[in-house]
């Protein structure tokens, strides 16, 4: 955990002195939230059962105008489902096993402010996660990770507020979801099981100059 937040912080620091160089204004934001995750079958409306996790993320927003800008995403993301099951060698199976997937998501979205304040805002865009680990409830000593592909491609949306406390900071309050669009099982005998994330976000945000 050490390790996947100092590389946020470090990321997150590179990408600010990059904006701070262009001449539009450019807003550096970081959150913590918590995670409701599942899974679905492609094409059919189903989903798992879900399983609760956190996120925590840094961002950097430049905007163009007062009601657009383009905004990227670091984010520690714990995903999965619950009430699954493992199937072992020797035929038997383990039943109401919780799977958590903990992702590193990069989001790149369009963000719309609106309101006569501007403090409320849309954004969605498409997000890339790379499997950092996995891990599931029945302890029985399993390597799942093996069974899941590195990678995962989908659409990043959201709504948000923002609430200013000084001359600098501001508050904001985000709801969040995340739709896969790839498999996440290197075989899943021919379908296509994606992940499903939804949050709840609080975090600060500061400008850029």
């Amino acid at each position: 955990m050490k390790k996947i937040i100092t590389t946020l912080l470090i990321l997150s620091g590179i990408y600010s002195v990059a904006l701070a160089q262009t001449k539009n204004t450019a807003e550096f934001g970081a959150n913590i939230g918590y995670n409701s995750a599942s899974v679905s079958l492609s094409g059919s409306g189903q989903n798992s059962d879900y399983t609760s996790g956190f996120n925590l993320g840094v961002s950097a927003e430049y905007y163009f105008s007062n009601r657009w800008g383009i905004k990227g995403k670091l984010i520690y993301d714990q995903k999965g489902w619950g009430n699954g099951y493992l199937n072992f060698a020797d035929g038997s199976s383990v039943d109401a096993v919780n799977f958590h997937l903990n992702y590193l998501t990069i989001p790149i979205m369009a963000n719309w402010h609106f309101g006569r304040m501007r403090n409320w805002y849309l954004d969605f865009g498409p997000y890339v996660g790379v499997l950092l680990n996995t891990t599931e409830s029945s302890n029985s000593g399993v390597d799942v990770k093996s069974a899941f592909n590195t990678t995962d491609v989908g659409l990043a949306f959201g709504i948000g507020v923002k609430f200013p406390i000084s001359n600098r900071v501001k508050l904001f309050i985000e709801a969040e979801g995340q739709g896969g669009f790839t498999n996440i099982f290197k075989d899943s005998g021919g379908e296509t099981i994606q992940n499903v994330r939804s949050s709840i976000n609080i975090g600060f945000l500061l400008p850029i100059k």
